[in-house]
This record gives C-alpha cells, structure tokens and sequence, in this order.
C-alpha cells in the first residue's frame, strides 16, 4: 500500500513559494512543512508514473490492482512472477482471445504449465460447392492440464479460465491430473 516515507523530502518546497512576509513566520513555515511530508509522496509517484504502469517494475500490490484495471486472467493466488507475466501479457491475450492459441497462452501463465487443447474445428477450402465439412459436426473443446500437486481448487480455476477465454459457442470439459514425476538422477 502506498503512504508517507520518513524523511522524504518534497521537490518543490511550498514554505519556499510563500510571499516574503512569511518566509520568516514560524508557523507558516511549520504549516507548509506538514504539507510537504504529505504531498512528497505523490511528488514522487508522478516523477516516477511510468515505472508504475511497467508490470516488472511497479510494486507488487499495484500490480494486483492493474491486473483488474487490463483485464488479465488472475484470481489473486498467483505467485509474483506469474502475476507480472499475466499483467504484461494481457493487451496481447485481448487480441487473440477465442483462439487455441489465446487460451493455450491464458492458461500458461495462470498455471505456469503447457495446456493440451483438442477441440471439434477444422477449415478447409474446396472448389466445389457443397464439399465435406472438416471437424465434427458437434462443437467441443477439452483442456486437460498436468500439474505437480493439483488441488480441487486447480480444477475451478482453470473451469473459470476456460469459460471466460474459450470460443464464445463452444461447449467445454476441463481436466486437471497430476503430472507424471521422473526419478531423480
């Protein structure tokens, strides 16, 4: 949360702006001076405003709230990588939102893992009319996803990522299995 920095001090003075006739009164200097410990601090956001909207440089805690203000596919659990990598990726998910692709990558950087994405679709082109239609005639996507140590959580959120990022007319499955471990070596 942002707030006061001890001994921050203000760019831009305002006892120093004060007419003559008060560079010399105590208590307007004192006035002035609790104004600029407050006002230091937005001084120091605007110098900086630009590093606030770059997700890897802002703090954490704005970066959870701009993750609401772009739109991206968080739930608040994500650990801080993720968190940045989905806020910076979210203008590009916008546009290729309903795709294979776009879903494949929404859920890669919810989860941290590759997705396997079968779905009903197919297109083709013929130069007759009335050619064989590619694909199934019924529309279904099925994401299946293998995860290390999955929870019954893991199973909603990628059910609530895959209703809001699949095709719009589409109906859908979501699977969530453990992932195979490897012996050591």
């Amino acid at each position: 949360m942002r707030g006061s920095i001890d001994g921050l001090g203000s760019p831009t003075p305002l006892g120093l702006m004060l007419p003559a006739v008060f560079a010399d009164d105590d208590l307007a200097q004192r006035f002035t001076a609790g104004l600029d410990e407050v006002l230091a601090p937005l001084h120091n956001v605007l110098d900086c405003l630009d590093a606030y909207f770059t997700p890897s440089l802002a703090p954490v805690d704005f970066v959870r709230w701009l993750s609401n203000w772009v739109g991206a596919e968080t739930d608040g659990t994500e650990d801080e990588a993720l968190l940045r990598a989905a806020v910076a990726a979210a203008a590009r998910l916008h546009r290729i939102r309903g795709t294979r692709r776009g879903l494949a990558e929404a859920i890669r950087l919810a989860f941290g893992t590759e997705p396997e994405i079968t779905e009903s679709g197919g297109a083709a082109w013929d130069a007759r009319p009335l050619g064989p239609v590619p694909g199934d005639r019924r529309p279904r996507l099925h994401v299946a996803l293998a995860l290390p140590d999955p929870s019954p959580m893991d199973r909603h959120r990628l059910e609530t990522l895959v209703a809001a990022a699949r095709p719009a007319h589409m109906p859908y499955t979501v699977q969530v299995t453990a992932a195979e471990r490897t012996p050591d070596r």
